[in-house]
């Protein structure tokens, strides 16, 4: 069930304006129009099974879509144990890291603030951030 404009836009406005705590030293790799919004490290890594070099490894995004308002969380793959640090949020959880918002009150900001401080305690542990 589709969910109105005003509350597709309210929750997208309480996801981003968290993520902009974190640049820097995160890196915006895309802010369209308040549709989508990404964040990656600031250091150029090696990924992927042939070691390409990428300038930023990817660390969240948030996107408005017709239903709900979503946002991946990627360290999440690498650490399982955040799931008991914001159990609010996980009740929205669709598979490993992408989690999707239909009303305003899913979003726990207390938990979304640990949920990203974590993360990028991971990002700096992994040498994704100078």
């Amino acid at each position: 069930m589709p969910i109105n404009d005003e509350t597709r836009l309210a929750i997208y406005s309480r996801l981003k304006k968290h993520l902009d705590i974190h640049v820097p030293p995160m890196v915006v790799k895309e802010n369209v129009a308040e549709l989508t919004y990404e964040l990656s490290g600031n250091k150029a890594v090696p990924y992927g099974h042939d070691k390409k070099i990428v300038p930023g490894m990817y660390f969240c995004s948030v996107a408005q879509r017709k239903d709900s308002v979503v946002f991946y969380f990627f360290p999440m793959y690498y650490n399982p144990a955040m799931n008991e640090v914001a159990p609010a949020l996980c009740k929205c959880l669709k598979g490993k890291t992408c989690f999707h918002f239909k009303k305003e009150e899913q979003v726990d900001e207390k938990e979304l603030g640990a949920l990203l401080k974590m993360g990028m305690e991971a990002w700096k542990e992994r040498g994704y951030l100078v």
